[in-house]
């Protein structure tokens, strides 16, 4: 079965999906190592630990597009990846779509937001017509190579329209192809459940600890009706709290073995890597 095979088969059982978000290839590897079902790759942890920069539209399509095939490549599990607006036009979207897919994702988000965006859970959002994000969908699902890929359509507007506008938005998107809805950046817990009473498609939610979205958890949010949480950032916000306890323990102690009840041991990091697999390659090929 295919990793896209694997991720329509997750939408079409029951139960909810659990999806963390890997910043980086060996957060993915440990996400999957833990049992996850899939992993999400997601703009603002690519931004960061890739340039740097925050999620203001610095990331460009095919450095996103190059990170999810690093990761795809060390994953067995699928991957859903953020494509943003499709970084463009209807002809862009098709390129992004096709590129994603090319790439190893076996699933995109596309939102409604204008260009250049901002995270979703940063202030000043605005989006596009959604009779114009309509036909984006549509332009994603013709491009896909694979009926399997799953489209999800994000909108921004409950921030700067309302949450009635954003519904009637993800349930037009859904009519015009989208496998999965998603409203971004609900602001309350009787918001939270409503959306699914109201939207009658399989339902995305986003558990951003610290963003406008109450946090609920993985088994209440089933009880709702949604279909898959993303925890979106947090392996992010984890490890740089945990390198700047290093920093601060080795820049005042000279050492940073008193942290080493805190830290994978040398022995957990190669067995993580697959070190011994190929060390062991020459041996097993004579």
């Amino acid at each position: 079965m295919s990793k896209n095979q694997r991720l329509r088969q997750l939408l079409e059982a029951p139960g909810i999906i659990r999806s963390l978000g890997a910043h980086d290839v060996l957060t993915a590897m440990l996400i999957e190592q833990a049992g996850f079902e899939t992993v999400f790759i997601g703009g603002f942890g690519t931004s960061a630990s890739l340039l740097g920069l925050p999620d203001l539209n610095f990331l460009t399509m095919s450095e996103m597009a190059d990170a999810v095939r690093r990761m795809s490549a060390r994953l067995s599990v699928p991957l859903i990846a953020d494509g943003d607006t499709g970084h463009g036009d209807l002809h862009n979207v098709v390129r992004t779509v096709q590129t994603f897919a090319q790439a190893g994702a076996s699933g995109i988000i596309l939102e409604d937001q204008v260009s250049p965006k901002r995270c979703g859970h940063f202030e000043g959002k605005q989006v596009i017509p959604a009779e114009e994000m309509a036909l984006k969908i549509k332009a994603a699902v013709y491009a896909r190579p694979d009926p399997d890929f799953v489209i999800i359509a994000r909108t921004d507007a409950r921030e700067p329209l309302g949450l009635d506008e954003a519904i009637r938005r993800v349930n037009l998107y859904a009519e015009s192809g989208a496998d999965v809805c998603f409203i971004e950046a609900p602001l309350s817990v009787e918001e939270l459940e409503r959306i699914p009473r109201e939207v009658p498609y399989p339902l995305l939610v986003n558990m951003l600890w610290g963003g406008k979205t109450p946090i609920l958890s993985v088994r209440e949010l089933e009880q709702l009706g949604y279909k898959i949480v993303v925890c979106p950032i947090e392996s992010l916000l984890v490890s740089a709290y945990a390198v700047r306890e290093l920093i601060e323990a080795f820049a005042r102690d000279g050492r940073v073995d008193a942290m080493a009840s805190r830290m994978m041991s040398f022995a957990q990091i190669k067995q993580v890597l697959g070190v011994e697999e190929y060390l062991s390659l020459r041996e097993r090929l004579e």
